[in-house]
């Protein structure tokens, strides 16, 4: 009896590695410029890396870094980054800044310049949705699957309906409806 509990605990072992595995991040970690290819480019190749290019004192940095700071806790198995652009790219024009970069095995896969890229009112399930159109960027660290992948995609495209309700809901009760 003894030995058939052995294969299950080990099993269960072997998932809750997986687990951990999985869920390694969960929060936005600063680097630099010496960091920048062992954190981001050689980044293992089932890992999708966010970094936000960003300098102290620009109002719109300040803004993004929120909304990345909230998703980078909702997606653990998703890492994200933060470096001051001119330690990333020397004389990096402050105009471009903030400026989102997204890797995957070693390659740009995206590249978003300022908060106009994340529409009118930069929200985190605004940039979910923005990161999420053409890759899986986004992963909560529940599944390695597809279904898990399209899970995580239908979840964003959800929370992002829910926000623009909740905020025209919340115009109208501001008595600046025009009935």
């Amino acid at each position: 009896m003894r030995k058939e509990h052995r294969p299950n605990g080990k099993k269960r072992l072997a998932e809750m590695k997986e687990s951990v595995k999985v869920l390694r991040f969960g929060s936005v970690v600063p680097i630099s410029g010496s960091d920048f290819i062992r954190e981001v480019s050689q980044a293992p190749s089932d890992v999708w890396v966010v970094v936000i290019l960003y300098k102290e004192g620009i109002a719109e940095c300040g803004v993004l870094m929120q909304c990345i700071d909230e998703l980078a806790t909702r997606y653990p198995a998703t890492k994200f980054v933060k470096i001051i652009s001119t330690d990333c790219i020397p004389n990096y024009p402050d105009q471009n800044l903030p400026t989102l970069l997204v890797y995957n095995n070693g390659a740009v896969k995206g590249n978003y310049v300022g908060l106009r890229s994340f529409g009118r009112r930069c929200t985190p399930e605004g940039v979910a949705l923005v990161l999420c159109q053409s890759d899986p960027v986004l992963n909560d660290g529940q599944n390695r699957n597809e279904q898990s992948r399209e899970a995580v995609i239908e979840g964003v495209r959800r929370k992002f309906i829910e926000k623009v309700v909740a905020d025209h809901e919340d115009r109208d009760d501001d008595g600046s409806s025009s009935d």
